[in-house]
């Protein structure tokens, strides 16, 4: 790691290395990639392997499936059609999204699904930009049968598998009541897909393409996407999800011929992307920049100060506390701390060493990506343990306080 006056100590990056190798050390975190920038310096630490059983070293340039962490990155698209005015707001959503118009709602959330009452209005563009549409996953639900609904029909993030063409989850979505009025409270996930659908309808392209086109392309991020070439296949590492009893390394995907060897009939706004360390700097970078990438600007001001500061109300940020307190895999605090802006979390409170305001989210398997306006930090770390097992939770709890602790000024 390079060392420099950044506002980095010296000691304080020689205990990230130790700390994040002691991790690989343990056995339980096959390889990762570390990357902390501040003040114009850019530091990052690639160890351990690409595989659990050794062989190949961890490269800088490693491919990572970021599962919810996705979330942050995707929700652009939306802030460059409202930049455009081709979307406002408090648009409802019917026009571009039919199979949400006309919603019912349930009369108790976990009640029967047949027992409804109409909508008081229409979804608008800011339900689900703010996650508040009426529909998500909901942990104070489970096992209700708007949850098993939603989770057999509608939840397909990459854990759960392959989703049908856009047209056709719309179609299925659209089956479904609302377990809430439109706006009334926060529920995560499904927002984001259902946000990525009207991203590429508006837009007229698929959300990768415009993506590509409007944010991706821009900020070099030339790793970043909804699948992997096969010319870069041999830069993604096996995703595992661990045996919870045993801890026995399982692999949930494989590179060759996995999930993200083809381009998905779905693409998930809310989970489906693959990126590198390198590519999440420059686009957190560009939203501590306030939407600049050098001379060119990719987002409003105005655009960037919305996503990132919390738009939830008290009522709803205390619905969002009571999921992140009782689900550890939300990485041991760091989605713990208050509120949530447009597709990613806001620290409205400061519960361990992070600033207020810092904005970001993880992913289930085995990110993390912040950056903190107050210090002018971005941190990003990757690895291909999914959080069956707490290991790569605690890792990526270290992995913030050590970037917190190695500050100098």
């Amino acid at each position: 790691m390079v060392q420099s006056n950044s506002g980095f100590s010296e000691q304080g990056l020689r205990r990230i290395r130790d700390v994040l190798a002691r991790h690989v050390e343990s056995k339980k975190i096959p390889g990762l990639v570390a990357l902390v920038s501040r003040g114009g310096e850019t530091h990052v630490e690639a160890l351990g392997t690409m595989r659990a059983e050794g062989g190949v070293p961890m490269r800088r340039d490693a491919i990572f499936r970021m599962a919810s962490t996705s979330k942050p990155v995707t929700m652009a698209g939306a802030m460059v059609l409202l930049d455009e005015c081709r979307l406002r707001l408090d648009d409802p959503v019917d026009r571009w999204l039919p199979e949400l118009a006309d919603r019912q709602v349930l009369k108790r959330a976990d009640g029967p699904l047949d027992e409804t009452v109409p909508a008081q209005r229409p979804i608008t563009v800011r339900d689900l930009l703010s996650s508040t549409f009426g529909l998500g996953v909901d942990l104070t639900l489970m096992g209700s049968p708007i949850m098993d609904v939603v989770l057999e029909r509608a939840n397909y993030s990459p854990e759960a598998g392959s989703a049908p063409d856009l047209d056709k989850w719309m179609s299925r979505l659209g089956e479904l009541p609302l377990c809430y009025q439109p706006g009334e409270r926060w529920q995560y996930d499904l927002s984001n897909d259902v946000m990525g659908v009207l991203v590429a309808r508006v837009s007229g392209q698929s959300l990768d393409a415009f993506l590509r086109d409007r944010i991706f392309d821009p900020l070099g991020m030339t790793d970043t996407g909804f699948h992997v070439p096969a010319d870069k296949i041999d830069r993604l590492p096996p995703s595992y999800a661990p045996d919870p009893q045993t801890g026995e390394f399982i692999v949930w995907d494989e590179a060759a011929d996995g999930r993200f060897a083809q381009p998905p009939a779905f693409q998930h706004g809310g989970g489906g992307l693959v990126s590198t360390a390198d590519d999440y700097n420059a686009y957190f970078q560009m939203l501590l920049n306030k939407g600049m990438h050098g001379s060119e600007r990719i987002l409003s001001r105005s655009a960037v100060e919305l996503m990132t500061t919390n738009r939830l109300t008290p009522e709803q940020q205390a619905e969002r506390n009571t999921l992140a307190k009782n689900n550890v895999h939300l990485s041991f605090g760091q989605g713990q701390q208050g509120g949530w802006g447009f597709g990613m979390a806001v620290r409205t409170f400061r519960g361990d060493y992070a600033s207020l305001g810092q904005f970001g989210w993880d992913g289930g398997t085995g990110t993390t990506a912040y950056a903190d306006p107050e210090e002018q930090l971005t941190g990003i770390l990757l690895t291909q343990v999914g959080l069956s097992i707490p290991d790569p939770a605690w890792l990526i709890h270290d992995f913030w306080t050590t970037v917190y602790q190695a500050l100098d000024n």
